[in-house]
Formats: C-alpha cells, structure tokens, sequence
C-alpha cells in the first residue's frame, strides 16, 4: 500500500442521502450568471458608467481545442454534463512528426542491413556541437554511434572498471541473469535443433565483489582454451581483479553453449557512494547527460531507477540484452567501458507493431516476456536492422523508440541510462506508448501526465509541435479532471483537497497500474489507519459502486491547473537564441 501524506480516513462521507426529486432536478440545472463589464462614456463633461452585457456563448466540448483557454473548457465539460468515464486519448487526433519510410516492397537485400551512423569526432569541440544533438535526435536514425566519444572528452572510463568497482564498493547488489552462450544472430531451442524466439534467462542476487570474481576467472579459463586472444589490457585488468579476489581458475567447463552468468542493473545512483564516477559523467554535452533541464526525465520528480540515474552492467562474452524499446520509448545513452566490444542489432521504431506480432507468432510477450530475434525472420518481414559493434570508448544513443539487443563479444562493462529530448518525436512516441501500456496492462514506468505539467510550469517550448501536442494532452487532462469532479459532486461524493508535499511520489493504481493524476481514489488496507491504497476511478467504482468507504483527495486546485494551463504559451525564438543553439 501507499503511505497518504495525511489523514485521509478522517475526512471519509459517506454518499449523501438522496434529496427529494424536485430538490435533485433543480440541483442538476448548470448555474447560470449575467456577467457585465462597466463602459466608463464621457456625457455633457460628466463621466460616467454602461453597464454592458457581455454574452458568453458556451461552445460544445466537442469544439474546443488548445486555443481556448482554460475557463472556456471548464465552461464547455460543465455545459456537456457528461455521465460516462472519460476515455478521449491525449494524444493529438490525426498528428504526427514521425518520418515517412521508404515502402518499397520488398525492400532489396542489401537495404535490410543498412550501414550504422557512426561519428568521428575530430575535437572536444564537436562533441558539443548543436549539429551532433540534431543528427542523434533526428527521426530517421534509429541509433548513431559516437566512436571514440570517452577519449575526445577525456572521460576517465577507468573509474567505472571492475577493479574500480571492487575497490569502491565490493559488497553492492548485483542482479544475475544465468543464460546459455550462443553466437550472437542466433537463438537455438533447448534442444538445439531450430531457432527460436523466447529467450529465458533465470534470476538470481550477488556482490560486485563476487561477480568480479567470476568474470576474472572466466577470462583465464579462455586464456588456457586459446592464449592468443588475450590482448594487454583486458590482461592487466583480470590479473588485477585476480589479484583483488584472490581468483583461481577453473578449465573443467566447455566453451560451446556453456552455461554464463550476466551481471546487469547494477544501480549507480547514490551521489555519496558513486561521486567520482557520477561526476565523470559531466564531462559530457547536455542532451546526453543523466539530468539537464531539456531532459523530461529531470521533471519527473522523482527517481526512476536506470531511467533518470545510472545503471552498471558487468560482462562475459555472450551476456545478451534481449529485444526491447526503452520504457515508454525514451531514449538511451551507453557508454562501453571495455576492454571487450559488444555488439548491437537495432530497428527503426516504425517496425515495431511488425515485431511486436512476431513475437506474438512465436509465443512470447513483446513488452513483458524475453525475446531474441531470429534475424531470417525479421528479413522475411521486410525488416531491415543495423548491426555493429561497440567498442570500448564508443557511446551507442538509441533514439527514442528504437528497438534493440545487445550480445557482449568479450569480457566489458558498460554504463546506461535514458533521457528525454523535448522534442515532438520523442514526446509523441512517450505517450504513444504510454496509451498503449495502459490497454495491455503494462505499467507506465514514466508518469506522462505528470511529467507534461511539471514541463509546462518550468519549461519555455520554442518548437511549435512540441508545444501543441504539450498543450493538447494538458486539455485533455483538465477535461478529464474537470468531468470527473463533476460525477463525483453530482453524485454527493465529498472530494478533500490535500496538497502535493516535496518528494511525494507518483501514484499509480493498486489494481491496474495506470498513472493517477491529481483525484485519487483511497482506500485503508484492512481497515487499517497507517496502510492507504490508492485507485485509479475505474476500479474504485467498480470496487464499490457507491465509494463507499472511498476518500477521494484532489492534490491540486482546479485554479491551479488552470493557470498552469493558460500561462503554458509558445515561446517565439529570437535571432539570438537561434544562433546560440
């Protein structure tokens, strides 16, 4: 259950008793005024004052869009008196920023393994560039490569090795993930005789200490199987873990198809513990680093743990990252930390939905469930997918949406995190996604609602798209409140305001996980006074019909958002803005 910042069981009522009939009738007529407004008029040398009637004209709900302002909506969800669950989308009807690709069918062979963007930066300076920014976040580039990024920024990758990691913190939690090591584009059935789709892995907790231990002993179990392949760096780094966890090696296990264990989420987020390797990462242009203030995930408010902080992953060839797009289809930056290479395969977010029934062909879910894909599939379907290699020093940025899986090629670690440009394509794909989340009853790991207001009381859009889709899911969201206030006054529902307090976090139902947004539905676990359970409106009601034992607490005023809403107006960009960005 969720701890309620008050005590939301003293202000519990039941619903009110009904009233006689003409009592009911009359209370549901919608309040009416005459509003005036005073004409000062000069008359033979004397002031004085018309009072002149001004007409306000309810337009339908169904009229009003992003140009009217705040009071015309309220007005128009009154005037609607609508008595069903509010079900419009955010979303913008019938807009959108995403690329038109190319539909030549089939698409020629070559074309589906298209060459990877990859950058050379020639100075620091580039680096830093507004160009870089433009080509990473431009929509028709999945994912770009940005060779060699740690050594133009003089990152000290060192901080984040295993021997580092040792040294720092030794007994932090690692998650493990046992699978079996296969080549990379392939993804053999248990038995070995046909590729496949799902792709278990089991789960199980460990040290950093103990995983450096089994990575060390891992590599020198290759060194006796081929000694020749062991390069200078990856050696001086083993033998020092070697030499910090007293590791002894072990040749009994085969090479094929062997049984490895990944060491991946890896959480990096506390600044005490992690200072030298968290202010490292600085170094790096904005757009890229873990908070900036044109991130959407710096307003989220609160932490989310691998999306707005950072996340270790620790390494022995074959670890995979199965397929997958970013939580609500946010972008990502990793950064290779060495000494192995890993390799990446990546497809474009239009091909999604595509993926997304072939998982379902070969029986695995595509946002819940562990996939790999079988690349003869994917071609098949007319798919085309980038494929490279990540080399230590290399950033990988994962556009928003992309879907990816990732197989280590030796013994590395590698750092990720995600970030949100405040751009339409990226804002667009997020609440796409988190719409869809909420009709396949997956949780939304953004709070997009929450997000899009914390972004309109702090920041100024420039960019005309952004702006409207913004503005459009912040109507839709005051229509959605405004609606519901109604049914629940109507219905002698009491609704107690209780403000938001610092660091109180996002609340998502108990029951199906959607985002709940300012009126929450809360219930006291067992009748408890310490447990409170919080609904989204759909499963109170259906809970209880009457909200019986239902405290409804609205977080903000009505005037609040109102306000928020009608001060949130595009921001025209001067000549000078332009040319510094």
């Amino acid at each position: 259950g969720l701890p309620i910042t008050s005590k939301p069981h003293q202000c519990a009522l039941q619903s009110a008793a009904p009233a006689p009939s003409t009592t009911e009738e009359l209370s549901k007529i919608p309040l009416k005024e005459l509003r005036i407004r005073l004409v000062k008029v000069e008359s033979g040398g004397r002031q004085t004052f018309i009072a002149s009637e001004i007409e306000q004209k309810t337009m339908p709900l169904n009229a009003i869009n992003i140009k009217n302002n705040a009071a015309e909506v309220i007005r128009a969800c009154k005037g609607a008196n609508i008595k069903s669950m509010f079900r419009e989308s955010y979303l913008l009807p019938a807009f959108s920023v995403k690329p038109v690709l190319s539909n030549e069918t089939p698409i020629p062979r070559d074309k589906l393994n298209p060459p990877t963007p990859s950058i050379y930066l020639e100075s620091k300076r580039d680096a830093f560039s507004p160009v870089l920014l433009q080509f990473c976040t431009d929509p028709k580039n999945a994912v770009t490569v940005i060779r060699g990024l740690a050594g133009s920024l003089r990152l000290n990758l060192g901080l984040f090795s295993t021997k580092s990691l040792v040294e720092a913190n030794s007994e932090h939690a690692v998650e493990v993930r046992t699978q079996v090591q296969q080549p990379a584009d392939k993804n053999w059935n248990h038995s070995g005789s046909a590729q496949t789709w799902p792709c278990e892995s089991s789960r199980s907790h460990t040290t950093i200490a103990k995983y450096a231990q089994y990575q060390a002993s891992s590599f020198q179990e290759s060194l006796q199987v081929d000694i020749v392949t062991m390069s200078a760096s990856v050696g001086s780094e083993i033998n020092s873990i070697s030499r910090l966890t007293g590791v002894t090696s072990n040749p009994e296990q085969k090479a094929i198809g062997k049984i490895i264990k990944f060491g991946t989420n890896i959480d990096l987020s506390d600044p005490k513990r992690w200072k030298l390797q968290l202010q490292e990462l600085l170094k790096l242009p904005a757009f890229m680093r873990v908070s900036s203030s044109a991130n959407m995930l710096s307003h989220v408010g609160q932490t989310i743990l691998g999306m707005n902080t950072v996340q270790l992953y620790m390494k022995v060839p074959g670890s995979r990252t199965p397929g997958h797009q970013e939580n609500n289809n946010f972008c990502s930056v990793n950064i290779n930390i060495g000494p192995g290479d890993c390799e990446w395969f990546a497809v474009h977010e239009h091909y999604w939905k595509a993926i997304s029934d072939l998982c379902e062909k070969h029986g695995v879910d595509y946002l819940t469930g562990s996939w790999w894909p079988v690349l003869e599939d994917l071609y098949r379907s007319n798919i085309p997918v980038y494929r490279f290699i990540q080399r230590p020093g290399d950033l990988v940025w994962i556009n928003a949406g992309t879907v990816h899986w990732v197989q280590a090629v030796g013994w590395c670690n590698n750092i990720a995190w995600n970030v949100g440009p405040l751009n339409a394509y990226q804002y667009q794909l997020a609440l796409e996604r988190f719409e869809w989340n909420e009709i396949k009853k997956v949780k939304s790991i953004v709070p997009m609602i929450h997000v899009s207001w914390n972004v309109a009381r702090t920041i100024k859009i420039t960019d005309p798209n952004t702006f409207k889709m913004i503005k459009h899911c912040l109507l839709q969201s005051i229509k959605h409140i405004q609606i519901l206030r109604h049914q629940l006054v109507s219905a002698g529902k009491k609704i107690s305001y209780q403000s938001r307090v610092k660091d109180e976090p996002v609340y998502y139902c108990n029951e199906c996980d959607v985002e709940v947004f300012n009126l929450l539905f809360v219930t006291s676990e067992n009748g408890s006074r310490k447990t409170y359970v919080v609904h989204c409106e759909d499963c109170a009601w259906e809970h209880s019909p009457s909200l019986s034992g239902v405290v409804v607490l609205e977080q903000y005023r009505i005037n609040e958002l109102m306000n928020t809403y009608d001060n949130f107006t595009l921001v025209r960009q001067t000549l000078s803005d332009t040319l510094m960005n």
